[in-house]
């Protein structure tokens, strides 16, 4: 699970569902707690074609699978019959504590253009107004599908080759060190959540972090543009194996991490994604160390991103419970998949 519930579907994914031009604009938000209620004001105003609508003509409904930011769906009627929609996303408050929205504003427009995600329609204080794509989140089972595996693997590799103007620099440590930073001074009013978080070692996770950095970065890993959210450049290894990890599902059931022979046909088809059964062997080893080591990463980012949560986010759902989920799931990995890159290391040293 990372920040949003995650959809794919073919030409679904390739462009957004409103219709006709829109303009990027920026207004004055209402309170958070008006937003649902004015979600159709902010609309109007954003949304060409919309201005001269009666509100009658507007429904809201509150879209389900975020735990970052409160998604609604706006739909309107123009009195013709003909009805269209869109996406007003509410920002969490203090999520800029975890989320750089300069960054993320920069990125949307170039990964639209490039048939990524929802066109940005505006912005407004606390939020942005976005196409609403028709699609259906994918299930665990749905992932597991070769052909499924095989398409989502050919469009992370498109997705990872999208220019962004900007910094190239890594930004995946700097930001967990970031959280940790966060993370390890909270106080919490509920007696018992704060009995829970302070049987938390941020020492013991801060060794483990640097030590992890150190591991990975003598895997040498190519830099690609990731996370759509939490967009910066970063290591292709972390992005597929955040994406394996979604595999668990809302159940958070690792056990449904892919294995390696699953693996290994999404790699082919990210590789070489025209010719996946030429990827030679030692590409795919390479890729499947890299991936798996970062698959530690994964759960240390979502960990401490859930602590920080916790604290401050309105939306019902157990971050605390989060963090000690993927805190010991990676716990229980982090032998096997240390022991894996360092294997892999000595024997490049040794010829």
């Amino acid at each position: 699970m990372g920040s949003e519930g995650r959809s794919w579907s073919g030409a679904a994914a390739m462009g957004g569902g409103v219709e006709g031009e829109a303009a990027i604009a920026a207004v004055v938000a209402p309170a958070p707690g008006d937003v649902p209620a004015s979600g159709a004001g902010i609309c109007k105003e954003l949304v060409r074609g919309w201005s001269s609508l009666d509100s009658s003509r507007f429904s809201i409904e509150t879209v389900s699978g975020g735990i970052t930011n409160m998604l609604l769906k706006v739909s309107a009627e123009d009195g013709k019959g003909n009805k269209s929609s869109v996406t007003v996303r509410l920002y969490g408050p203090n999520t800029d504590l975890v989320i750089d929205r300069k960054r993320e504003l920069q990125a949307i427009p170039h990964l639209s253009a490039a048939g990524f995600g929802a066109q940005l329609l505006g912005t407004f204080e606390n939020g942005m107004v976005q196409s609403f794509i028709y699609a259906r989140t994918l299930t665990p089972s749905d992932m597991k599908e070769p052909r499924i595996a095989a398409e989502i693997a050919k469009e992370i590799r498109r997705f990872h080759q999208v220019d962004i103007p900007g910094s190239k620099e890594p930004q995946l440590w700097d930001d967990i060190f970031k959280f940790m930073k966060k993370a390890s001074i909270l106080e919490f009013e509920d007696k018992e959540k704060q009995k829970r978080y302070e049987t938390i070692s941020f020492r013991k996770i801060q060794d483990e972090v640097k030590e992890l950095k150190d591991l990975s970065d003598l895997l040498h890993a190519p830099l690609y543009f990731i996370d759509f959210e939490y967009g910066s450049y970063s290591y292709r290894g972390y992005d597929i194996a955040n994406h394996f990890n979604e595999y668990a599902g809302y159940d958070c059931d690792y056990s449904l991490y892919p294995d390696k022979n699953s693996q290994y046909h999404f790699f082919r088809n990210y590789l070489q994604p025209d010719r996946p059964s030429e990827v030679q062997l030692q590409d795919l080893d390479a890729l499947y160390v890299e991936t798996n080591t970062y698959r530690l990463a994964s759960h240390i980012y979502w960990a401490l991103w859930a602590l920080i949560q916790a604290k401050v986010s309105p939306i019902d759902f157990d971050y605390l419970g989060y963090f000690f989920l993927r805190y010991d799931e990676y716990k229980k990995q982090r032998e096997s998949c240390l022991s894996l890159a360092e294997s892999s290391l000595s024997a490049l040293k040794n010829g």
